[in-house]
């Protein structure tokens, strides 16, 4: 398993994830999502696995998150995730092309 966990300091699941992973001891990359946010790419495989919507935080305290359900297309709000990722949810869980959004050990439990 290539586990890569994208989270944020003060996210509460963030740091569920992180412990659930530990205490399995299954190896896994932290990745700081408000400092590194996600390549292009990255960000494609995880829209691919969860979908575009199910992405989008509108709890965010960003001043943009308000705007995101007015923008028509998907580039723009690609675009706007890449610029800014506080407007995303965390915690992002990878395994390979697989992705969760949230704490999900459930979906966890069958990656093992």
């Amino acid at each position: 398993m290539n586990i890569q966990i994208y989270s944020r300091s003060k996210c509460f699941d963030s740091k569920k994830a992180e412990r659930w992973f530990k205490e399995r001891r299954i190896k896994f990359q932290l990745i700081d999502l408000d400092s590194k946010g996600l390549s292009p790419r990255e960000l494609d495989s995880v829209i691919a696995a969860v979908g575009l919507e199910n992405i989008i935080d509108e709890k965010s305290k960003s001043p943009e998150a308000a705007m995101m359900k007015y923008l028509s297309s998907r580039e723009q709000k690609i675009d706007k995730l890449l610029d800014d990722p506080r407007l995303i949810k965390s915690p992002i869980v990878r395994n390979g092309r697989q992705a969760t959004v949230g704490y999900c050990p459930d979906v966890w439990e069958k990656w093992e």
